[in-house]
């Protein structure tokens, strides 16, 4: 039986600051794959680039050496044109500071990546930002404003966004830093339920231990690489 193609493909990836003989490496030679519906955590000490890597994942940041491939797409190979496109497809990116529109309620924020990808049909969006907002258990919530909300239906607002167009790759920063520790389980919960139903490859940057055990494998990042 043959074996799927990893959905994320990371092979000696590299990434520098400065110029030689300043020149300092962030990471190097990190080598890992994601499964379909797999969830992988990165963890290591503050200042080694996990959050430059996941960026680096998403196209958002340049690395100086490797390859990065998602479902056989190199995004070296893209410009900056076609990785922002690829990226309003196929990532879904949850960031600790939430990141939702203040002026837009929560429906509409939900809707974001669904508007972006000219989805024309008004009745088939609204039905799926509804699915989405009773499985992040902000049922009832969508005519709220962000401000309405406490931090953690503010984090679940930013996965119900993150998971609405349905991608195949997530990617998470610190999720649960500004959570208590119960919120932070339940959110942790529907960030790896809806992950795995929907086939896609999470990966996740996180200082906690608890959300790291959560994961099918975890990576250790340090300023050499990862194992």
């Amino acid at each position: 039986m043959t074996t799927p193609a990893p959905r994320l493909r990371i092979e000696s990836l590299a990434k520098h600051y400065g110029e030689p003989p300043d020149r300092v490496a962030v990471f190097r030679d990190v080598s890992f794959e994601v499964a379909a519906g797999e969830f992988v955590a990165i963890v290591g000490e503050s200042g080694v680039g996990k959050s430059t890597l996941l960026n680096c994942v998403a196209g958002l940041d340049h690395w100086d050496a490797g390859r990065i491939v998602v479902d056989g797409t190199d995004l070296g190979t893209l410009d900056a044109d076609a990785r922002a496109l690829w990226r309003r497809r196929r990532v879904g990116f949850v960031f600790q500071a939430f990141h939702v529109l203040p002026h837009l309620d929560v429906a509409q924020n939900v809707a974001l990546p669904l508007m972006l990808l000219g989805e024309a049909d008004a009745a088939a969006r609204q039905a799926r930002v509804q699915e989405m907002l009773r499985v992040v258990g902000l049922d009832g919530l969508g005519a709220r404003l962000p401000q309405q909300l406490s931090g953690g239906q503010l984090q679940r607002v930013a996965i119900a966004r993150a998971l609405v167009h349905r991608p195949t790759l997530l990617l998470a920063d610190e999720p649960t830093g500004n959570l208590d520790p119960t919120t932070a389980a339940r959110v942790m919960d529907v960030l790896a339920a809806e992950a795995r139903s929907q086939g896609a490859a999470l990966v996740l940057v996180t200082h906690s231990e608890s959300a790291a055990g959560r994961a099918d494998r975890v990576v250790h990042l340090t300023a050499l690489g990862a194992h």
